[in-house]
């Protein structure tokens, strides 16, 4: 078992991108089915001490999946992830952006491409993750959110997650 995992996390903006590559020390098939199932993502999608909550997915080509980010206070956001294409324990794709409750998109806020390429090796399983924004005001309100530091620890919560599903 390898105890210093790859992390790498890198913004190119001329062609508005920020590319995550991520090593778990899990086979692939438990780290995609982390990615893929609604009751394992509301245990790490999110960071501290916000928590993900799922009203609805359904993991297909055409599918979606929405969620609400739920605040300490109670607070919630709602976000709708909609999957384009599936590639199973390989990669998948998928569009994602903020909306409201019944998953009507929020034009005030940016939408993505996210492409996962789940790449297995030994026991591990490196994930890499290709965002791709229309335009680099998008990308720039996105980091200025504070994504990479949420999704750095919401991809420690899940490598902590793996390991108790190992066991």
């Amino acid at each position: 078992m390898k105890n210093n995992l790859l992390f790498d996390f890198s913004v190119n903006k001329k062609n508005n991108t920020i590319h995550v590559k991520r090593e778990f020390n899990a086979n692939p098939d438990l780290v995609w089915q982390a990615w893929t199932s609604a009751e394992l993502l509301d245990q790490w999608w999110g960071p501290q001490p916000w928590r993900a909550e799922t009203k609805t997915m359904d993991f297909r080509e055409g599918g979606h999946w929405l969620y609400a980010m739920v605040g300490p206070e109670g607070e919630k956001h709602w976000s709708k992830v909609n999957y384009i294409s599936i590639e199973k324990e390989k990669s998948f794709t998928a569009k994602d952006g903020f909306c409201d409750e019944n998953g009507t998109m929020n034009p005030a806020f940016p939408q993505n491409l996210w492409e996962n390429l789940f790449t297995a090796s030994d026991e591990q399983t490196t994930v890499t993750i290709t965002l791709t924004f229309d335009k680099l005001e998008d990308l720039e309100q996105i980091i200025a959110m504070g994504f990479k530091e949420g999704f750095t620890m919401s991809l420690n919560q899940l490598d902590t997650l793996l390991t108790t599903l190992k066991k």
